[in-house]
């Protein structure tokens, strides 16, 4: 990421805003609507270079940042930001190099021209605008870093762009420019990063074989997306891939087919050995081809993703062999089958691998074998083999050393979990959901000590609840956070979990649970989301729910309970009625009037 260092230095004594400075940030403020009180500092009774988001030299007092990007607030999941418009007074900042309103709400502005009269700018990020790009941003200079990714950005790139001689980083992702990249955007000679997306249509264009984008010699990531004209000729990638610093190439949903992979020949190029990650996907391949070109033209990749290509049939055990740097592989989307895996068994470096969403049909045990007998075992880390037409039951996973998430969910799965199956001693996250899983949970998952997600959802257990419980005594009751068994057939009555130290969630909605639940029943320190709907419970919410005091989300709808509401929200009263957000008790038989008091909770 480019750094950008301002004169900012400490003194003895330190400088106090420039008043026409100060004025014009106040005029600034006064077009603008600041609902969530970002710009809350901004008063007339302190010095501007303490207000908020504001950055003053120390030497001259003028204000040389201005970074007002919207914030987020992960406790309360909401997010802060400016509207209205942008004032003309921001002109007065003749020192500003600094300026940021990204992902702020001004989508009926135009950027405005008149920031192009700020020389000094070094940084600019602007986002949720709409109009065009003006061309007077071509007399920015100094300028090092300009983002206009996500606007409403339409019509030409504007050729003075390529004016900007000491840009390193340019982002114009999600806009609907129309027409051809510009000739002189080839003069960026110290661009490094280079984001740049057209319309869904691809009406937008990068003509003349690509040739513009030769004399970008210090670019590091190339990324295109949905754009024109790159699958009649394959000429500029010969060049592209020649950058001696390219990192990072992506050419995602750019219409190139297998004619265009099957022109890429191993004499013809030469890909630079600083290439570390291709990525291809949405794109019209369907030949597995594909695999031995890439294989032939570059063995340092790291990453390769060709999602989204219906890529189909068998690849080369000389890919695997030949990627020996490669880490993530994500095929994801295609129409590959159970046997394709048998060509990645000996990528030793090899992480992660995705076959979300592919045509693999073959029996689970055969699946893991083709990759068990190779040393991906003990470098692969995260399989995601979910929404295929995987059969058979969950085999012994031991001999993935390395292994810390499997998600086999939306498969076919049957039958019951046999009793002495190993798990990973590294493995976190587990999902088989939506399968047709039966019987109960075997007492080895309790020995994962490092499992932090479970997921079960959507099979047919049957197993009473307490000894789902007992099965996860082990170990794993001081490891996991997420247990969700929703959607199955489990019964029994509702059991103390005070145990797992460091539950956080938990959901057995819509299974067969049944009776009242204990009055001393414990619930886990750190647990914040409790689903038992759509069962069959009775009787009333134990007293003891009210001191989970991490709890937020309570849903106990679709049951029969049958308390008195006011005696709920008493029971409810202890530490949780400072933490609860969501309560959920429709369709049972609970009575009552709604009490006053229930506005404090």
């Amino acid at each position: 990421m480019l750094c950008l260092a301002f004169q900012v230095v400490p003194g003895e004594q330190e400088m106090r805003c420039l008043q026409r400075e100060r004025e014009a940030l106040l005029q600034f403020k006064a077009s603008l609507l600041d609902h969530h009180g970002m710009l809350s500092s901004w008063t007339t009774a302190t010095d501007c270079c303490q207000w908020k988001g504001i950055l003053c030299s120390n030497l001259t007092g003028n204000i040389v940042s201005l970074d007002l990007h919207s914030e987020y607030d992960y406790e309360t999941h909401s997010i802060s930001y400016i509207s209205g418009e942008i004032h003309k007074s921001l002109t007065e900042l003749q020192q500003l190099k600094y300026l940021n309103l990204s992902s702020n709400s001004f989508p009926d502005s135009h950027i405005p021209e008149f920031l192009a009269s700020l020389s000094n700018l070094r940084f600019l990020s602007w986002c949720h605008f709409g109009g065009k790009i003006p061309s007077q941003f071509g007399s920015l200079s100094h300028l090092k870093y300009l983002n206009l990714a996500a606007n409403h950005l339409a019509g030409p790139i504007p050729p003075r762009l390529g004016n900007l001689s000491k840009l390193q980083y340019l982002d114009l992702k999600w806009n609907y420019f129309e027409g051809n990249l510009p000739s002189q955007i080839g003069n960026l000679l110290n661009l490094q990063e280079f984001y740049l997306e057209g319309s869904y249509d691809g009406v937008f264009k990068i003509n003349d074989g690509g040739k513009l984008l030769y004399n970008l010699i210090s670019l590091t990531h190339l990324y295109l997306r949905s754009i024109g004209g790159l699958n009649s000729s394959h000429t500029w990638l010969q060049e592209i891939v020649n950058l001696p610093k390219l990192r990072e190439l992506s050419l995602i949903d750019c219409s190139l087919s297998n004619n265009f992979i099957l022109s890429l020949r191993p004499y013809q190029f030469n890909f630079s050995t600083s290439l570390l990650a291709f990525h291809l996907s949405w794109n019209t391949f369907t030949s597995p081809v594909i695999f031995l070109r890439v294989s032939n033209i570059t063995s340092n990749l790291v990453e390769l993703d060709l999602v989204g290509n219906n890529l189909e049939g068998s690849i080369s055990n000389h890919f695997g062999m030949a990627m020996n740097s490669l880490e993530h592989l994500d095929l994801s989307f295609n129409s590959f089958k159970g046997e394709v895996l048998k060509s990645f068994k000996n990528i030793c470096t090899l992480h992660s691998l995705s076959m979300y969403t592919n045509n693999l049909t073959e029996d689970l045990p055969q699946i893991l074998h083709h990759l068990s007998i190779g040393c991906i075992r003990y470098s692969l880390q995260d399989l995601d083999l979910s929404n295929n037409k995987i059969v058979g039951s969950l085999s012994d996973l031991s001999l993935f050393l390395a292994l810390k998430s499997l998600d086999l969910s939306r498969n076919r799965l049957n039958g019951k979990i046999r009793e002495d199956i190993k798990l990973p001693s590294q493995l976190g996250f587990l999902s088989i959901s939506s399968n047709f899983l039966e019987g109960g949970i075997p007492k080895s998952f309790g020995n994962a000590c490092a499992l932090r997600t479970l997921d079960m959802t959507n099979n047919n257990l049957s197993d009473e609840f307490s000894m789902i419980i007992h099965y996860l005594f082990g170990c794993a009751r001081y490891s996991l956070q997420e247990l969700n068994l929703r959607e199955n057939q489990i019964n029994g009555t509702f059991s103390n979990l005070s145990a797992f130290s460091t539950l956080k969630s938990l959901d057995l909605s819509g299974n067969q649970l049944n009776g009242k639940i204990i009055e001393d029943i414990k619930l886990p320190f750190e647990l914040e989301s409790l689903s038992i709907s759509s069962n069959f419970l009775e009787g009333g919410i134990p007293k003891s729910f009210g001191n989970a005091c991490a709890l937020h989300t309570l849903d106990m709808m679709d049951n029969k309970f049958n308390d008195e509401f006011s005696m709920i929200t008493h029971k409810l009263s202890g530490c949780a009625k400072y933490s609860l957000e969501q309560l959920y008790l429709s369709n049972n038989k609970i009575n009552g009037t709604l009490p006053v008091r229930t506005c404090k909770m």
